[in-house]
């Protein structure tokens, strides 16, 4: 159905009649974009939130600075640059993200298109998110700038680097500095030894990935994993 064109460096689609069914579902009788409402109960697959997020989506670093610490915190989140939709469209997107992968996006406002977009105000949200999409995206590796939140994060930490030698970078998490118990310890531990992947690990325990990531860190660092 598809084809690539070596000379525009494009991706094409040829002349279908599947594409002249699907056309009214994504544009009405005006030709302006919309929701394909109908067509949303069958978007179940972490497929449709891949897609919808590579080719839409911005990974977004805040970066804040502490000069007494020596130590630079970078806070990601995750938009969803759809502001060619206009706002009923967007809860109707919206609601269905909710209802289905239980992914609550919030409307903030932006100077283009429509006046909204899509954005995560948590950042356990975004390595939550990330981390459900990449048995997609991580067969993509050109894309990796937004999916792939560690590649991301060594990017960025080796240019603030240069810019702030001896200092540490961290990643902030909203449940990162929420203790662990003794019985999380030992079951990251248990669970690590028996080769369980750190996704699992994180749903056993009920952590974010990159919580879970940064304990191992700290575990081996004490030499007790």
């Amino acid at each position: 159905m598809l084809y690539f064109n070596k000379k525009s460096h494009s991706l094409c689609s040829r002349s279908l009649p599947l594409f002249t069914q699907l056309y009214p579902h994504f544009y009405n009788s005006k030709n302006q974009k919309q929701v394909p409402e109908k067509l949303l109960p069958t978007c179940i697959l972490p497929h449709f939130l891949a897609v919808l997020y590579m080719d839409d989506g911005t990974l977004s670093i805040t970066k804040r600075i502490n000069h007494t610490k020596r130590r630079i915190y970078l806070t990601p989140s995750i938009m969803l640059a759809l502001q060619c939709f206009p706002v009923d469209e967007l809860n109707l997107l919206q609601q269905h993200i909710h209802n289905t992968f239980n992914y609550s996006f919030k409307l903030c406002s932006t100077p283009s298109g429509y006046g909204y977009m899509l954005r995560f105000t948590s950042v356990q949200h975004t390595f939550s998110f990330l981390n459900f999409i990449s048995p997609v995206t991580n067969t993509c590796p050109s894309m990796f700038y937004k999916t792939n939140w560690q590649w991301r994060y060594n990017k960025e930490k080796q240019l603030l680097l240069e810019q702030y030698p001896n200092y540490e970078i961290v990643a902030s998490s909203s449940d990162r500095y929420r203790s662990y118990s003794p019985e999380e310890i030992n079951c990251i531990i248990t669970l690590h030894k028996k080769g369980e992947s750190i996704s699992n690990i994180a749903r056993v325990i009920n952590r974010t990935y990159w919580s879970v990531v940064y304990k191992i860190r700290e575990l081996k660092e004490n030499n007790l994993l």
